[in-house]
């Protein structure tokens, strides 16, 4: 069977044994009970980290959001951060709290998510969840500083987050407001266009990084507010400015090329996580967060080709920054189906096929892992280092990673990552079969809306 698509007869035997092994370590996943060897793995962890294999694929959403429910009924946990943009997912963290003039549901909410690729985030895989984290949150009754909130770790958003840091100084103290604006000034010549900011910097030696940074300085020298949502106004506003001072250095840097401009971003989202888990903390000193974020984020990358190359991400950084209180990485990936991407930066969204996974690859090995369980989906829950887990796995193995922008007729070429998969995570879920998710941007054809997930809530 092994050997019926292409593989060397070498290849065909290494590949058996590896799913021999995996099939022994699987877990069926048929429904969100089916968690319950990961959720005894997290334990007392204080950050879960929960990555894709796509940023376009329905069943990672759903089982990401099965888990998080259950972490957060279960567990306590605190927070869910994605890797999306601060100020529209701001927008979403009102809505699930239920601030005043939120928003009149999670759909009205979402799509206002217009940063390229907007199905990210503004898709109804996440308005289950948004509706749900709203009704739960709704139900508990508890004062909004302890409400389940959702965030975004991300980097892009310059122009929106300088422009809420005014309109916040707008409300609390004309004259700050004034002097923001005479900061954010700098930026106005290259019409709210990265790239173009990007490129001058790089062409003449001259930024608006100083400039950025007085505006970060003068509202953190300034005590909270009283104004609406309480401290997290305040919260929301700093934020943004710190936002604006590394955004700005990230497209600085990202000109440049090379990996700085990654580990810029990536230091970032971690810098935010830590930053909520303080806010939280402040209130509830066992806070504890979800993150969301596509597997090259989450997924160690020490045990990737990326070290080699000088990258770092948010899970090495995390791991290496809280293991004491516990750290969890969760990978994902699947075999084949469809997904939604794009042809090239900033093209139409569009419904692609992904093609069966590369002979003797991480994907591959999982499939034939699979292909006497009924469920079509399966969890591994990976032993400590110290305590063996899959010996045979202990070196790098070719693991799929298809980004927002996507050709499938480069399979064979690119989207792979030599990993050692038990180090990179500590836990992997593998759907077989994946189905492109739903944009709310997309017009949906009759029957395609996905099905409730079965949680058997």
């Amino acid at each position: 069977m092994f050997g019926s698509r292409g593989k060397s007869p070498d290849e065909s035997g290494k590949v058996a044994a590896l799913a021999a092994e995996a099939r022994r370590q699987t877990h069926p996943l048929r429904n969100a009970s089916d968690l319950d060897p990961l959720l005894e793995r997290i334990g007392d962890a204080r950050y879960v980290l929960l990555g894709e294999a796509s940023h376009g694929t329905s069943e990672y959403y759903t089982w990401r959001a099965e888990l998080s429910k259950r972490l957060i009924r279960e567990k306590g946990f605190s927070f869910i951060a994605v890797e999306g943009d601060w100020p529209d997912c701001y927008r979403v963290n009102r809505y699930v709290k239920n601030y005043p003039d939120s928003g009149a549901s999670a759909i009205e909410v979402l799509h206002a998510f217009e940063r390229w690729p907007t199905w990210m985030w503004a898709n109804r895989e996440i308005v289950d969840l948004i509706e749900w984290l709203r009704r739960y949150n709704d139900q508990r009754r508890v004062p909004d500083d302890r409400k389940i909130g959702f965030y975004g770790l991300d980097v892009y958003s310059l122009w929106d987050s300088m422009r809420a840091v005014v309109e916040y100084l707008d409300r609390i103290d004309p004259a700050l407001a004034t002097g923001a604006r005479r900061a954010y000034r700098c930026f106005e010549p290259y019409g709210e266009d990265e790239q173009e900011y990007a490129r001058a910097t790089y062409l003449v030696p001259t930024s608006c990084e100083d400039e950025a940074v007085s505006v970060l300085r003068t509202l953190r020298g300034r005590a909270p507010e009283n104004v609406q949502d309480g401290r997290e106004a305040y919260f929301n506003a700093e934020q943004n400015a710190f936002v604006a001072k590394n955004a700005e250095l990230y497209y600085r840097t990202m000109v440049r090329g090379g990996s700085q401009s990654w580990n810029v971003r990536d230091h970032h989202m971690v810098d935010t996580l830590n930053r909520l888990m303080a806010h939280h903390q402040q209130l509830n000193p066992d806070a504890k967060a979800i993150v969301w974020e596509h597997n090259t984020h989450i997924g160690d990358a020490r045990f990737t080709n990326m070290a080699g190359a000088g990258m770092v991400n948010v899970g090495q950084l995390v791991r290496q920054a809280h293991d004491e209180v516990g750290v969890v990485l969760v990978g994902f990936g699947s075999h084949h189906g469809t997904v939604i991407a794009g042809e090239e930066w900033g093209a139409r969204m569009e419904k692609m096929a992904v093609p069966d996974a590369r002979p003797g690859s991480w994907e591959d090995v999982l499939h034939h892992a699979l292909a006497e369980s009924r469920s079509g989906a399966g969890l591994l829950v990976f032993a400590d280092a110290d305590d063996g887990g899959i010996p045979e796995l202990d070196e790098p193995i070719a693991h799929r990673a298809i980004g927002v922008v996507y050709d499938p007729n480069h399979e064979r070429w690119g989207n792979y990552v030599p990993t050692v998969v038990p180090r990179r995570y500590d836990a992997f879920i593998f759907v077989d079969e994946t189905h492109a998710l739903s944009p709310l941007h997309m017009p949906v054809n009759v029957g395609e809306i996905p099905e409730t997930f079965p949680s058997g809530e």
